[in-house]
């Protein structure tokens, strides 16, 4: 059975630069997505969002549309690279083993997040994350 594979920020980067048919999926909240940022080119998809803090209940389908629209296909029937991203990198594993059960086979999660995990000042994008690696970002 295949399973997540964590990778930084730069090697999530690195693949998607290498696989250009890779897809990246920012799987935070609407909110986040807009307001503090997402990676360029990443598509958003919430594994948990507002109102009720829930778990998406068509992530699983939502991620399989995107397949069987093409955008993750590479034209050989093989799975492209999926790569998962959140804030610190706990949602988007916890997405990806959840794709991993539904079958999706070569799963990425950015283990550092788009901001990394709180310094001792309590403030994000200090210590690691997409956006402290000054890798591509946008925000609304």
């Amino acid at each position: 059975m295949d399973k997540v594979k964590s990778i930084s920020p730069k090697e999530a980067m690195k693949l998607i630069s290498d696989e250009p048919t890779s897809l990246l999926i920012d799987v935070r909240s609407h909110m986040e997505f807009l307001f503090i940022g997402h990676p360029v080119g990443a598509v958003h998809i919430p594994w948990i969002d507002e109102p009720d803090w829930e778990i998406n209940p068509h992530f699983v389908r939502e991620v399989r549309q995107l397949m069987l629209g093409g955008l993750a296909n590479d034209g050989s029937g093989k799975h492209v690279p999926i790569i998962l991203i959140c804030r610190s990198g706990k949602r988007s594993y916890e997405a990806g083993e959840v794709l991993v059960k539904k079958g999706f086979c070569n799963i990425y999660n950015v283990a550092e997040g788009f901001e990394g995990e709180l310094d001792s000042d309590h403030h994000r994008s200090t210590l690691g994350g997409w956006r402290y690696e000054g890798l591509p970002w946008e925000q609304c």
